[in-house]
């Protein structure tokens, strides 16, 4: 089992998302990813996909959250498990919301284990824990899918695309 509290592992790396912000869709291409976040995302991704090809679908969460811990300490790769972001409002803590893993300080893992697909609320969710940590990506990957590919979304915040952007743009302007 895992600890009920945020633990750390391994060492790091990164990748990219898309989703859906109200009317709009941001996307990124290939050039505006940075190499690093992609790289470590790759690397959650293709972890995932081993666990799903060894396991398969109908286990416990803990079960797939606990091979995809072993498979990321393997890797190297940075991360902590059943981390807290604290909330705030008028400068005073609130709450907390937890991710299943906060990866490389960069990015979160929600994983499921749940016969459905991953929908439009649960798209939602991330993206606003992702805007309340002012991180740029967040995958869910649902691993109770006949195909893990199925149950795999990247979940952008665009308001950090937008600064991403916006950065890029004035530098290559100066």
């Amino acid at each position: 089992m895992y600890p009920s509290n945020s633990s750390s592992y391994g060492n790091s790396s990164s990748s990219s998302s898309s989703s859906n912000s109200g009317s709009r869709r941001p996307t990124l291409k290939d050039e505006e990813l940075d190499p690093a976040l992609s790289e470590v995302s790759r690397k959650v991704i293709g972890s995932a996909i081993e666990i799903h090809r060894a396991l398969g679908p109908g286990l416990d969460k803990a079960v797939y959250d606990n091979a995809l811990a072993i498979e990321l300490k393997e890797q190297g790769v940075r991360f902590q498990l059943n981390h807290e972001f604290p909330i705030t409002y008028k400068n005073q803590r609130i709450g907390g919301h937890r991710v299943t893993f906060f990866v490389d300080d960069r990015f979160v893992v929600q994983t499921l284990a749940d016969n459905r697909e991953i929908s439009g609320f649960d798209r939602d969710q991330l993206r606003t824990q992702l805007k309340r940590a002012d991180l740029e990506l967040g995958l869910i990957i649902n691993f109770d899918r006949r195909r893990l590919t199925d149950g795999l979304v990247r979940v952008i915040n665009p308001d950090k695309l937008d600064a991403l952007r916006g950065d890029k743009h004035h530098a290559e302007s100066m």
